[in-house]
């Protein structure tokens, strides 16, 4: 994948203690919300799914070669086919004139979003079975179509028009069921909202503000997903204030995990906990340093967030890749947020259901080299090993099937040392050759080594 271009590095934690007011409250005001570290369970969960489903999944198109990748993204259809300033768009709009007609209006899908096949308990049961901690769905979109009854979009939410029902409560609510943590995406802007529009200051106060503030007090979600930032600095969309209001007096104060997309110029520098997208940041290459900064990197299993109906099989990643890639981001400090695009029925389609399941089952052998890990001291020392570790032990987690024996230049082994394969319960003996570690692996434990993606090497008590 594209990699990270630069190292980030956390806030000064010492001026934490004078950036807190003297009742312990965080500040409207960078310096202080800075200071408030991302809550644990968030560096801990290291795998969580995405949704992308609005009235965008009913024309569930977008083209899928000779374009950026932005424009492969099925959730801009309305503003790839009303503008043609944007790329993609002679693609979208000839799509819409032939399918739907040129009179056809974006606002008529919304009677034909139905959600007629969700069934939010076994969407909670896919999830829990994909070995991912936490979920986020898109409660809005650029599009501005709710998945809640937000009084602030009358008549453009699901609960007034469409499926008629509180998508985001019935999924919240049998999410939290499974034990898995849930929030929400919500995009601060809206692309053709009249309002916002006319008057942005009025938008932010009368029609923003009430529905972020509404979601968290009304499904006290785990996490707070901002996105459509890029179009005003943080100040014109009251991002310190809102922060301040969510850390302090919110029901969801402690506990609740925010992104860094707050304004224009705040991703990778402001927030909580930095995004990546493809490998994107701030639309430069990425290259391979760790993040000592908790981030997290966003893509679909396809090209698309939203379900696209021309994505066919070549444009879905293998569950190798989508291992090795979960692999990558945790060995750098991150957590991968791979999205799903349910279709407008309200169905997780059956190839996002198997590579979901797949990465769940290579999980459930492997997950200890995963989960609750940080990154070592070093990703990776070749192209088929990358590193996590936990306290004193360090998982050396291998891309290719081993043979007989492994040679590992960056572990130090000691006199304590123990080996094995997860998976196994076989000590592996090892000797130190060189400077290098050289791990024998005998051929019964081998032959016993089911066919996976990756495979996991614990290490205890390596320097």
């Amino acid at each position: 994948m594209k990699r990270f271009v630069r190292v980030f590095t956390t806030g000064l934690a010492f001026l934490a203690t004078l950036l807190f007011s003297s009742e312990g409250k965080y500040e409207p005001a960078w310096e202080s919300l800075d200071s408030r570290p991302t809550p644990p369970w968030f560096e801990d969960a290291k795998f969580g799914i995405f949704i992308h489903w609005g009235v965008y999944s009913v024309p569930a198109f977008a083209p899928t070669e000779g374009v950026n990748i932005y424009a492969r993204y099925a959730e801009w259809y309305w503003n790839r086919t009303s503008n043609p300033s944007q790329e993609g768009y002679s693609v979208f709009k000839a799509f819409h004139d032939r399918v739907y007609g040129p009179g056809f209006k974006y606002q008529d899908f919304a009677d034909r979003f139905k959600a007629e096949m969700f069934n939010p308990e076994e969407w909670a049961g896919v999830f829990k079975r994909s070995g991912a901690r936490y979920v986020v769905l898109t409660s809005k979109h650029h599009d501005g179509f709710c998945l809640w009854p937000s009084a602030e979009s009358w008549n453009w939410n699901a609960v007034d028009v469409g499926p008629h029902r509180d998508l985001a409560g019935d999924l919240i609510k049998a999410v939290k069921a499974t034990g898995l943590k849930m929030g929400f995406y919500y995009s601060l802007y809206e692309w053709f909202n009249p309002l916002y529009r006319s008057d942005p200051v009025r938008y932010v106060d009368q029609h923003m503000m009430p529905q972020m503030k509404d979601l968290v007090v009304r499904y006290e979600p785990d996490l707070f997903w901002t996105d459509g930032e890029w179009d005003r600095p943080s100040r014109d969309w009251r991002a310190e204030e809102y922060l301040a209001w969510l850390f302090n007096d919110s029901p969801v104060g402690k506990t609740v995990a925010v992104n860094d997309r707050w304004g224009k110029e705040t991703r990778g520098l402001h927030g909580g906990y930095y995004t990546t997208e493809y490998g994107l940041v701030h639309d430069k290459n990425a290259s391979g340093e760790t993040m000592r900064h908790p981030w997290e990197e966003c893509r679909g299993i396809g090209f698309s967030f939203g379900y696209n109906r021309a994505e066919t099989l070549k444009d879905y990643s293998t569950p190798e890749k989508l291992v090795h890639l979960l692999v990558d981001v945790v060995s750098r400090g991150g957590n991968l947020l791979l999205d799903i695009g349910p279709s407008a029925d309200g169905r997780i389609p059956v190839i996002m259901e198997e590579r979901l399941l797949q990465i769940g089952e290579w999980l459930g052998a492997n997950g200890e080299a995963i989960y609750g890990t940080r990154p070592w001291r070093i990703a990776s020392e070749s192209e088929n090993v990358r590193f996590t570790a936990r306290g004193d032990t360090v998982y050396a987690i291998l891309l290719r099937r081993p043979g007989p024996s492994l040679v590992l230049a960056e572990p130090k082994p000691g006199k304590g040392t123990s080996v094995r394969l997860l998976g196994s319960n076989a000590p592996l003996s090892w000797t130190l050759s060189g400077g290098k570690m050289r791990i024998e692996i005998p051929v019964r434990v081998l032959l016993d080594l089911p066919p996976a993606p990756a495979y996991a090497v614990k290490l205890v008590g390596v320097k």
